[in-house]
């Protein structure tokens, strides 16, 4: 429910920053249990999902849709969702490819691809309907006091609200994280993602393209109906020429890269472009605080996993909580958020990794390090294991998984 402005003291379980679909998707996880949530969120409730504002394609992996379907949202995702039937992997004009089918592991697709302002409003539709999940918007946290027994936000409009534990979900920037004094370690890939969607004439099939080209990855992303998003990276000053085209000549240098295997190609909707960049926190909790989604980690979008990550933190940490209070323990305390940091340490570690060494490997055109990928791609649809295990992982299934990306209740 959306809060009307009142000076008085409020006392929550759980205070989220941040209302994107990450804090929302928390919140409404954790309402569903009963427990009292306060959200803050600095844009007004109509301008998260606002149409227009974000052309960006999510992939939304296997075990993370079970999350989507656990909080409600992923009726109002589903009409807009393309499944991820298969995924090609291609090194530039090399023969040699990477191909996933979702039938060499079973009948479910790999993933989707949704729409992120779809998402948004999901997700906040949510957050709204659910009776014990109280949303502050638009307003700003001014001041977080981190006590020893709570935590007291101090809102631009006066209000106070208590709570047992703070979630930092406020983005990149994260003001939380920054007033917290944990220290991020970053690195710019001096590239540009620029990011579309396009209507196209022949259907996709649910094919997932993924090419890797000398100046970085361009990815092909299939939505609901002929429609698809579009990832292509640059480097910055050769980004920002292309982005300065027209429609037409925007249209022209696409089907230069796409290719006509999917007939004649239009925009559908405007097109965006933002900066690359890796950034991690040295550590994913602090003194009744904990870091989720962006907050905590990015990573380059050369595997679709920006998203997911931050919805894997969600699962992680609800269930940490939810588990404590269960068990009559402080929600807020160091045996909760040790045990979300130790459950969510490695695993953000390992993809940040192996994005980063994936930009490295493929976002060059040297010659012993392309065939050394191209044999490598090739080595790997081969054998049988080991596509399988990477095919698993795709779709979210490796690793210690939390009840609700097993598709449990918390």
């Amino acid at each position: 429910m959306i809060e009307s402005p009142s000076s008085r003291p409020c006392v929550y379980d759980v205070l989220i920053v941040g209302g994107g679909p990450i804090g929302g998707l928390l919140a409404t996880l954790l309402a569903a249990t009963g427990l009292e949530v306060a959200v803050v969120e600095a844009a007004p409730p109509e301008a998260l999902g606002r149409t227009g504002s974000d052309s960006r394609a999510i992939a939304i992996a296997y075990t993370a849709q079970k999350v989507m379907v656990a909080a409600g949202a992923w009726t109002d995702m589903e009409p807009e969702a393309g499944a991820i039937q298969e995924i090609r992997v291609t090194d530039a004009a090399s023969p040699l490819f990477l191909h996933y089918d979702h039938l060499e592991i079973g009948d479910a697709p790999l993933g989707w691809i949704v729409p992120n302002p779809v998402i948004r409003r999901a997700i906040l539709a949510q957050v709204i309907a659910a009776p014990t999940a109280h949303l502050f918007a638009p307003v700003r946290v001014e001041r977080l006091e981190r006590l020893p027994g709570r935590v007291e936000a101090h809102l631009s409009d006066g209000r106070i609200l208590c709570a047992s534990v703070a979630v930092a979900a406020d983005g990149r920037p994260s003001p939380t994280r920054e007033a917290a004094g944990i220290t991020i370690t970053r690195r710019d890939y001096h590239a540009d993602g620029m990011v579309c969607t396009i209507a196209h004439e022949k259907p996709h099939h649910g094919i997932a393209h993924e090419r890797f080209l000398p100046a970085g990855p361009f990815a092909i992303l299939p939505l609901a109906g002929n429609r698809s998003g579009i990832v292509w990276t640059e480097p910055r000053k050769r980004a920002a020429t292309l982005f300065a085209l027209d429609d037409a000549g925007f249209l022209e240098q696409l089907r230069q890269r796409m290719g006509d295997f999917l007939g004649d190609i239009t925009l559908d909707g405007p097109r965006f472009h933002h900066p690359l960049a890796l950034h991690y926190a040295e550590r994913m909790t602090d003194h009744r605080l904990a870091l989720v989604g962006d907050a905590a980690h990015g990573m380059h979008p050369i595997a679709g996993q920006g998203m997911n990550m931050g919805i894997r933190d969600v699962a992680a940490l609800a269930e940490a909580i939810v588990d404590a209070r269960r068990l009559g323990l402080d929600s807020g305390g160091l045996q909760v958020l040790q045990r979300y940091q130790r459950w969510r340490h490695f695993d953000t570690l390992l993809m940040l990794g192996l994005t980063d060494s994936l930009d490295r490997l493929f976002s060059n055109d040297t010659g012993p390090l392309k065939l050394a990928r191209r044999l490598g791609l090739a080595a790997v649809n081969s054998s049988g294991p080991a596509k399988r295990f990477f095919i698993r992982h795709a779709m979210g299934l490796v690793g210690d998984l939390p009840r609700l990306l097993r598709g449990e209740r918390l």
